[in-house]
């Protein structure tokens, strides 16, 4: 019988159980894309991971699936597969083939060589006003954002809104068959000042009621907060996400370059091995 061998790992946190959980299946062939859908609605986890052999210039070759839709990049399942791969992939450079195309990591190791800090170079998004605000906004039960609302694609869309203060990005209670209406989109809530924010991410549109650590997101966050003047280029911003939900990640990110010539975007973060289990029927 045929099985195939997946690992659990954690992303955005060095804390087993915390952080956000995706699901890597390291050897992937001969698997569908049916197969796959499947599979990842079956584990119920925000992402899970499929790594083929190269198709072309890259070292692997990764899709991902929610347990409703396949997308072309993300960052807590790419990062968390990056620290898999690590364990036996020899380089300190790895390189992803995803929907959005090539994707670099930077591994950084401990004295025994297990991955300690991975670094990715994220797709740079484009971004434009989000023209369902209104119902955005009443699906948050709020009647405004800090900053303009503004949606971002770097391969998922990812729409933000801000709230005046820690509390009251705590106390936001989403009613999520509101934002069920909103097609194709995240919807990530920020509060904070200076390099340390917090953000929570809602999306049934994906098939996710709440998100522990959302790394696609932690990019166009941090250029959502230049473009808005309230964080620099090269500035290193800290965010953290999941504490609502007793799943505390952290992630960093930093926006190079200029408003004429952006990039490269980087995100960096850890992760942790908590499962590895076999899949022996589908």
């Amino acid at each position: 019988m045929t099985s195939y061998a997946y690992v659990v790992a954690d992303a955005f946190t060095d804390t087993p159980l915390c952080g956000n959980p995706v699901a890597v299946f390291t050897d992937a062939d001969g698997l569908s894309a049916q197969d796959m859908q499947r599979i990842a609605r079956e584990l119920n986890l925000s992402e899970t991971t499929f790594v083929f052999p190269p198709k072309g210039d890259g070292d692997y070759h990764v899709r991902i699936f929610t347990p409703v839709n396949e997308l072309p990049f993300a960052g807590h399942p790419t990062l968390g597969t990056a620290v898999v791969l690590g364990g036996t992939h020899p380089k300190s450079e790895l390189v992803m083939e995803t929907g959005m195309g090539l994707v670099p990591f930077q591994l950084q190791r401990d004295a025994q060589g297990l991955v300690t800090l991975v670094t990715m170079e994220q797709p740079i998004p484009t971004w434009s006003h989000y023209e369902l605000e209104h119902v955005l906004l009443e699906g948050l039960g709020l009647r405004a954002s800090t900053l303009p609302v503004e949606v971002y694609r770097n391969g998922p869309r990812h729409v933000f809104v801000g709230l005046p203060s820690i509390a009251d990005l705590s106390a936001v209670k989403p009613d999520l068959r509101v934002l069920a209406q909103l097609p194709d989109v995240a919807t990530n809530c920020f509060a904070g000042s200076g390099s340390e924010w917090r953000m929570r991410m809602f999306s049934p549109a994906y098939g996710v009621a709440e998100d522990a650590a959302t790394g696609s997101a932690a990019g166009p966050l941090a250029l959502h907060l230049i473009r808005h003047g309230l964080v620099e280029f090269e500035q290193p911003v800290v965010i953290e996400q999941g504490v609502e939900m007793g799943r505390r990640s952290v992630m960093h990110a930093t926006v190079s370059g200029t408003f004429s010539n952006l990039g490269p975007i980087r995100v960096s973060g850890t992760a942790t091995i908590v499962a590895q289990g076999n899949l022996i029927r589908w």
